[in-house]
């Protein structure tokens, strides 16, 4: 294997020294040197919809050998999408990290069992894909961080905006990986000092009263819930029977702060971690974090929602964060009436020098065009990249799970770190909590933590039910 390594690190970097010119060059330099014994051992932690859409960019780089999901609807598809029914199959994914000939585990479960069921597969010896958001709370962030040092694990966050898409200026011309490009013009000082950055990340829906059900047939509904209180099942059933229409669970989970965090930690996950890559902040945090303006679909008390049977995440919201460098980041469900934004959803940038928007389908401004005649160099876009050339792929798969497999085999750390990305998902929380709590915060981003509300402060854990402690 050392033989192959050192072929594929010479291709790599011969791809390196041309510079990014053909931005989109695919190598199959890692399929090359691929033979039977190279191949990872994968055991996939979670099987529904969201996985399904990432499965494809793993199996060119191994063998999925065990699928595990509460549902048992998810785990039979599971199995036959992944390993053509051969794999083994569990409810409980503990049986996954017991298998010591699994080096690489994805975790692609509902927000608030992402942390344990991590921190759990790097203390077992697994590397980790997982799904963003990272964590349903800051101190899971803080765990992360902390097992991920101890254990030296590679651990990429599906965060795929740091790897993939590509955006049409407002000529025509289109530019492979936007966010990246966005993030170089920023630390290229093309856009002079930033001033301002608004995210634009889509508001949550909203949900009558939902009576209790019946738990559908093969799902688990105690292992589903895990740390999160027991609750009863409630929804309203689709009339053809298929799916779980508006529940608590699955897709739906995202609009109950039990289970996530509504659109700041969808979105947010994504937007706010650009946002603060661009601003030279994802080692760091802001030190205010003020809601503006947010609507819930429930009333709240002392942070809690007063009614258990509707979605409760905010519906719509605008969020002003502080940063140490005094840039000022707004984080809203759409934007503001009268600013014309290219489109709803996005990034907004204001410089000393010019404006910059990017999204996953745009990036538009004088800077960006200015790109035809000076791109940016390879040698920052590498950088920020952390050392990896940006979008190196091989032929059916994608750049970012390519970069997780290239840092097990050849060592660096992948483009969505577990560390930026905790930072980012911090604001996020903070923001979360802010608007809970109805009151502005003040954050002390190198202690980490919320100065003079004890209150406030406390909301950085969750209560964890008996039987599904974290331990880290």
């Amino acid at each position: 294997m050392s033989q192959n390594r050192r072929q594929f690190l010479q291709q790599t970097t011969g791809i390196a020294a041309a510079g990014l010119a053909a931005p989109y060059l695919f190598t199959s330099a890692y399929a090359a040197q691929e033979s039977k014994n190279d191949r990872h051992t994968i055991g996939c932690i979670g099987t529904g919809d969201r996985w399904k859409q990432i499965i494809n960019g793993t199996k060119p780089f191994g063998d999925v050998v065990a699928v595990c999901d509460v549902d048992r609807g998810h785990v039979e598809e599971g199995n036959r999408i992944a390993a053509g029914g051969k794999a083994e199959m569990f409810e409980d994914y503990r049986k996954v990290l017991d298998n010591p000939k699994i080096d690489v585990v994805t975790v692609v479960t509902p927000d608030h069992w992402h942390s344990k069921i991590a921190i759990e597969a790097m203390q077992a010896g697994k590397h980790v894909y997982c799904e963003k958001p990272l964590t349903l709370t800051i101190d899971e962030g803080k765990q992360i961080c902390k097992v991920q040092k101890a254990t030296g694990k590679t651990f990429q966050v599906g965060t795929q905006q740091r790897s993939e898409m590509s955006g049409v200026d407002g000529t025509g011309k289109r530019y492979p990986h936007q966010f990246l490009q966005a993030v170089g013009l920023a630390h290229d000082g093309r856009l002079g000092k930033i001033r301002r950055v608004e995210c634009y990340i889509g508001g949550a829906p909203t949900s009558g009263e939902l009576p209790k059900i019946p738990v559908p047939d093969g799902l688990n509904w105690d292992l589903w819930l895990g740390q999160a209180p027991k609750v009863d099942f409630i929804g309203n059933l689709p009339a053809d029977g298929k799916g779980f229409g508006q529940s608590r669970c699955h897709y739906e989970f995202r609009w109950w702060y039990e289970y996530s965090g509504g659109k700041l930690t969808d979105w947010g996950a994504h937007h706010v971690d650009i946002a603060t890559w661009l601003i030279g902040m994802d080692h760091s945090g802001p030190t205010t974090v003020k809601p503006v303006m947010v609507k819930h679909p429930v009333e709240f008390k002392n942070g809690y929602p007063t009614v258990n049977n509707k979605y409760n995440t905010a519906a719509e919201f605008e969020v002003q964060c502080i940063y140490p460098n005094d840039v000022e980041l707004i984080i809203r469900h759409e934007p503001a009436p009268g600013t014309n934004r290219p489109e709803g959803n996005g990034i907004w940038v204001e410089g000393e020098k010019g404006t910059l928007f990017v999204s996953r389908s745009k990036l538009m401004g004088p800077a960006a065009e200015g790109l035809k005649e000076n791109p940016l160099s390879a040698e920052l876009l590498m950088k920020l990249n952390k050392g990896k050339k940006p979008g190196a792929n091989m032929a059916g798969t994608n750049p970012h799970m390519y970069n997780f497999f290239d840092c097990l085999r050849n060592g660096g750390m992948p483009t969505s770190d577990v560390h930026t990305h905790h930072r980012s998902m911090t604001t996020c929380h903070l923001a979360n909590i802010a608007m809970r709590l109805n009151r502005p915060l003040k954050w002390d981003p190198v202690a980490e933590e919320i100065v003079g509300d004890s209150e406030a402060n406390g909301w950085q854990k969750r209560e964890q039910r008996k039987g599904f402690e974290i331990k880290a």
